[in-house]
């Protein structure tokens, strides 16, 4: 509201500033008038009176003492003009500048005019016109000074100017008869100049009677009725028509004298009347002024006042409104949204309550949009929990299913393995177990992702290290990765599922964004705050953004959303990472690639010094599926990921096969890498190696007796 406020006030500050300036134009004028008109115009009587006398000394060629009184005149009027020049002051601007700074100059030359007179030098024409160039300048002036805003005063001040124009011509005309009248001739020069100035007088005289009014016209129009006007006008004419001056000097002077002491008397008269039009009319415009700026600030001032209070009542509405939107949006959306995350039922009636503000209409009909968004927002909150709730449902059963189906598919297997003694379908047998391991992980993620715990958990603690292997075991690309040295430590049962799942994440995804000629290293080291295991890989890695955006998700993991399935594997590790307090980091690798940090907290960790990564208690109670295929994954000393075999490595002495007559057994080699611990006679040839089927048949027949062993063990009872 401001703006427009603000565009009254220039307008009626522009509008005052026109009418002031109309005011202060008339009133200029008529300053301009008390000082500079007036004493202008005595200069301009005087000039001629002195031109007058001027005229016969110029034909005589003797200085009298009337010319010497008049030009004692003359300079007593030239100071007053300089001391009305400077009273006029700040009324005299750039548009009177000039015509005074001529006029100026042209009474400068004034001495010199009368020093060329008194030395008799030069015509009587050119002395006259030396004068008349001062007086052109004088009657300039006056041109400037009635330049008024009012349209009426200035046609009028132009027609006296022209009227007062005419008067000077009448003048011009006195000076060259007089200067005639001395030798009784007029020179042909003169003769064309005195009729120049006759038809120049009967226009300007036409032109200011058109363009007076009644009131001063009339004036005028009896005094060109008059007798002395007549004598004048016929002696005009005469001397124009014969070319020489009128018979008698007394004729002419008394008909000048009469008809320009009229037309003096009359044009000061008129002067008058005109000042004081002048000044009624900038009285007039003032008060006009006054009352139109007076009853416009008033308007102005009212305008700010109601606008004023209708803000301050408008702020207020819009305070309590965004009040109660700030609420809505700050507090009870998030509040609810917040409620219907943790599962908690929320009635929509109830807690979609109306906004309650007081004001305008525009006010409550806002408070009603917003109650009807608010309405919409939790109407829709509630359905997205709903859905999302049974889409968790939906996963859990498919989970529950597909797991159970799984387990079942793992024990048919496992069974098949047992009866099987071919090498080649047992590896066939191993890769589609391998299969359902990753399938079992993946229907896990989907009871993760519904919300729910997978129900796989132990009772003792779990091996760091059967955790890594375990979860290698579960990805595609196992033969890639490399496990390095882990201190021993144990993991919480409870959690050593999920945090298998959680690490075999990690792996799979470091395997999948990596080259596949690559390896993945994980590595793990005990800390001060628990146990940390760090996957890396060597692929092309992330950029700084990205990286803070799945740290910002692994720390705070948001809703699940259908949308994104693009990184089903890190909202599950997140998810799980929450569960547990577990912190996950990912950043870049200074080889290349990505680092995840997987730290488990010093709450969940258990230090057992008896427990060794590869010990068989320690992985007691470890399901013998998950402790196979764990034992199956050692890196070190290893061929392609698997293990290299040593033929009677573990056997005890007892057990081992004799050499050949006359040959030496080879010496024993170590399962963990030692060396031999005999040296083979010199000259003598190793033992050959089995046939293959030789194998097999060694093979079966010791899973046949490992078979019959359990079955009489679990016929007997615990």
């Amino acid at each position: 509201m401001l703006l427009p406020l603000l565009s009254l006030s220039a307008l009626w500050g522009f509008v005052l500033n026109l009418t002031m300036g109309d005011a202060q134009s008339l009133l200029r004028a008529n300053t301009l008038y008390r000082t500079l008109g007036v004493t202008s115009t005595d200069l301009g009587l005087q000039l001629q009176a002195e031109r007058v006398r001027s005229a016969e000394t110029l034909t005589t060629r003797k200085l009298t003492s009337v010319l010497s009184a008049q030009r004692a005149r003359t300079d007593r009027s030239v100071t007053d003009f300089k001391l009305a020049v400077m009273e006029a002051g700040g009324s005299v601007g750039d548009d009177l500048r000039l015509p005074l700074d001529t006029l100026e100059s042209a009474v400068g030359r004034l001495p010199a005019i009368r020093a060329d007179i008194d030395g008799g030098l030069g015509s009587r024409l050119a002395g006259l016109n030396a004068y008349n160039r001062i007086l052109d300048a004088i009657f300039t002036l006056y041109d400037h000074l009635v330049s008024v805003s009012d349209l009426t005063i200035f046609q009028q001040a132009s027609s006296l100017q022209a009227m007062g124009m005419a008067r000077e011509y009448i003048a011009r005309e006195h000076a060259l008869v007089i200067g005639a009248l001395a030798d009784r001739r007029l020179t042909p020069p003169e003769v064309s100049a005195f009729t120049e100035y006759a038809a120049s007088r009967k226009f300007l005289h036409s032109r200011g009677l058109a363009g007076l009014d009644v009131s001063l016209r009339r004036p005028y129009e009896q005094v060109f009725a008059s007798e002395p006007f007549q004598t004048f006008a016929t002696l005009e004419a005469r001397i124009i028509k014969t070319g020489s001056p009128p018979p008698t000097a007394e004729g002419w002077t008394e008909a000048v004298d009469k008809l320009t002491a009229r037309l003096d008397q009359l044009g000061s008269s008129s002067a008058g009347v005109l000042a004081t039009r002048t000044s009624e009319a900038a009285t007039s415009t003032v008060v006009k002024i006054s009352i139109a700026g007076g009853v416009g600030l008033i308007a102005v001032l009212a305008s700010i006042i109601i606008s004023v209070r209708f803000g301050r009542r408008l702020a207020g509405e819009l305070a309590g409104l965004r009040t109660a939107a700030i609420e809505l949006s700050q507090s009870r959306l998030p509040d609810i949204v917040e409620r219907l995350r943790k599962g908690e039922e929320v009635d929509v009636r109830k807690e979609a309550k109306a906004i309650r503000v007081h004001g305008s209409a525009e006010i409550t009909d806002v408070a009603r949009a917003f109650g009807s968004v608010q309405r919409t927002a939790v109407t829709a909150a509630v359905g997205q929990a709903a859905m999302r709730r049974g889409v968790g449902q939906v996963f859990l059963n498919l989970a529950r299913r597909k797991q159970g189906l799984l387990h079942r598919q793992l024990s048919l297997l496992d069974a098949m393995q047992r009866r099987t003694h071919d090498p080649d379908r047992l590896e066939e047998l191993f890769r589609l177990d391998h299969l359902t391991t990753r399938m079992r992980r993946h229907a896990e993620s989907l009871m993760i992702l519904s919300g729910s715990a997978p129900g796989r958990a132990w009772r003792k603690p779990v091996p760091v290290i059967d955790i890594v292997r375990a979860a290698i075991a579960e990805i595609e690309d196992y033969t890639r990765v490399t496990v390095e040295g882990m201190p021993v430590a144990a993991v919480d049962g409870t959690a050593a599922a999920d945090l298998t799942h959680l690490v075999a994440e990690l792996v799979e995804n470091a395997t999948i964004y990596s080259p596949p000629d690559t390896t993945v290293q994980v590595r793990g080291d005990l800390v001060s705050n628990g146990y940390v295991i760090e996957v890396e890989d060597r692929g092309l890695g992330l950029s700084v953004a990205e990286y803070s955006a799945f740290n910002t998700r692994m720390a705070a993991p948001p809703e699940f959303d259908l949308a994104d399935s693009d990184r089903l594997g890190l909202f599950v590790v997140a998810k799980l990472a929450e569960r547990y307090g577990i912190k996950v980091l990912l950043r870049a690798s200074p080889f290349g690639g990505t680092t995840a940090i997987v730290l488990v907290p010093r709450s969940m960790v258990t230090e057992q010094a008896a427990l060794e990564a590869g010990d068989v208690d320690g992985k007691a109670d470890l399901p013998s599926r998950t402790r196979k295929k764990a034992l199956a994954v050692v890196t070190s000393g290893t061929h392609a990921g698997l293990p290299r075999r040593v033929r009677q490595a573990n056997l005890v002495p007892q057990l081992k096969e004799s050499p050949p007559l006359g040959q030496e057994r080879a010496p024993e080699q170590e399962p963990s890498g030692q060396e031999p611990r005999g040296q083979q006679p010199r000259g003598q040839e190793p033992p050959p190696e089995r046939s293959p089927d030789e194998v097999r048949d060694l093979f079966s027949a010791f899973q046949r007796g490992t078979q019959r062993a359990r079955e009489e063990a679990s016929e007997e009872g615990p």
